[in-house]
């Protein structure tokens, strides 16, 4: 007769790990907490821009957070009572140049401070900075006054024409700032490189320096697009019809005796940002690429 045993569990000597408490990072709390607070510190005040255009006017006047129905209707009417159409297609002309100039020139000037060493570079690069501190209504009165003569000694109109509008604004301290500090981080062996290959500067710049910092690149179309379409106070002083009159002037037109029209000029104003945040959106990565990196080195 065969013994069966049964097999009986074996006990284990083992002793239960024991759960230590878990420690708070009370600092990575804060800092969300303060991400958070800021994060709705800066939407609170686009959904409620939203909302109000959505109003009729009573609702928009009053203190209403949200349209009982809301007035799709309203972007229509905004768009054809203000002429968006015209000042929407200013804005992209203005804009365009004033971009293609910024990355053309900014670029240049980036590549011979970073690149080149010639007598009085840091003097230059350090009184090129310094006019970051000035307020840019200091230097209207000046531009006015070179654009105006401009208009004089040359063929082409400045005043109430695109010349005013843009080439004062293709040079930018903060975009060349941006650039000269992503160009340095370059190897000098790549330009050593290029020589071998037989590449002179410009060459060299094309086919290598600009491949390699497009996030700088797109950092500076985003800066110079978002200041571009923003303007507001110097086309007002470089132009006296709505020929070239941008976008964020056409705000303007829903002020009557009667008043603002609130909710229009909320839809008018949805209607001009959604073109920056359409830009930001495909350009959101390189865009936090560029800003990261831009100062690992000076």
């Amino acid at each position: 007769m065969a013994n069966l045993t049964t097999a009986q569990p074996q006990e284990t000597n083992a002793a239960p790990k024991s759960h230590r408490p878990r420690h708070i990072d009370f600092g990575k709390m804060l800092m969300y907490l303060i991400l958070i607070v800021g994060a709705l510190i800066a939407i609170v005040p686009f959904l409620f821009t939203i909302s109000v255009s959505l109003m009729n006017l009573t609702e928009a006047t009053g203190r209403a957070l949200l349209p009982s129905t809301p007035q799709w209707g309203n972007y229509a009417k905004a768009w054809r009572d203000a002429d968006f159409g015209l000042y929407f297609w200013n804005s992209v002309r203005i804009a365009f140049i004033t971009v293609t100039g910024q990355v053309v020139f900014c670029t240049l000037a980036a590549y011979a401070f970073a690149q080149f060493e010639f007598p009085g570079k840091n003097f230059l690069f350090a009184l090129l900075l310094s006019t970051l501190i000035l307020p840019e209504a200091i230097t209207w009165v000046p531009n006015f006054i070179t654009v105006a003569w401009l208009g004089r000694v040359t063929p082409m109109q400045w005043i109430n024409n695109w010349p005013a509008l843009t080439i004062p604004f293709m040079a930018s301290a903060f975009s060349i700032l941006i650039l000269r500090q992503f160009f340095q981080q370059i190897p000098s062996e790549l330009w050593d490189s290029a020589q071998i290959d037989g590449a002179g500067y410009l060459r060299y710049l094309v086919r290598v320096v600009v491949p390699l910092s497009k996030p700088a690149i797109v950092s500076v179309i985003l800066f110079s697009f978002i200041g571009s379409w923003n303007a507001l106070a110097w086309p007002i002083l470089v132009t006296t019809t709505p020929d070239w009159r941008p976008i964020s002037y056409g705000l303007y037109n829903f002020v009557d005796e009667g008043g603002a029209q609130t909710h229009l000029r909320m839809a008018g104003a949805v209607i001009t940002i959604l073109p920056l945040i359409i830009v930001y959106f495909f350009t959101q990565k390189q865009f936090t690429e560029g800003i990261a990196t831009a100062g690992l080195k000076g």
